[in-house]
């Protein structure tokens, strides 16, 4: 298996795990936290790294409308992708179930995967709490 196909297999296996409501980050024997797959802590290199539960819920740190998507997004826009503090981690992702006027910084917000318009790849959003 190759690197790219070993770093998706392990970024689909957290799409699904917080599709499954089980969302986890991996954490390094030196408390710092991270998105997997991760062989090794990137924060100090440790590879003492532990699954653990994310946070149920976030804090968005910053956001943005996009006007002008990806071809994989058109049948979205615009939409909001916000950056959300989940405590030890730090996750991108999209805002659903909100108006784009609506979006805040430091609104609360819960993790969940939903389907890109086309459906074939999921995608990290952000819902409203």
């Amino acid at each position: 298996m190759s690197p790219d196909q070993d770093q998706r297999r392990g970024h689909d296996a957290f799409l699904d795990a917080v599709d499954a409501d089980d969302a986890f980050y991996v954490e390094c024997s030196n408390g710092h936290g991270s998105l997997p797959p991760r062989r090794a802590c990137p924060h100090c290199g440790d590879q003492q790294l532990a699954e653990r539960s994310l946070p149920g819920t976030g804090r968005v740190q910053a956001h943005t409308v996009v006007h002008v998507p990806t071809e994989e997004f058109a049948g979205r826009a615009p939409y909001v992708t916000a950056i959300a503090d989940f405590g030890p981690v730090t996750l991108t992702g999209l805002v659903v179930d909100s108006r784009a006027e609506d979006v805040e910084n430091g609104m609360t917000v819960a993790v969940d995967t939903d389907e890109t318009p086309e459906g074939d790849t999921p995608a990290l959003v952000f819902v409203p709490r």
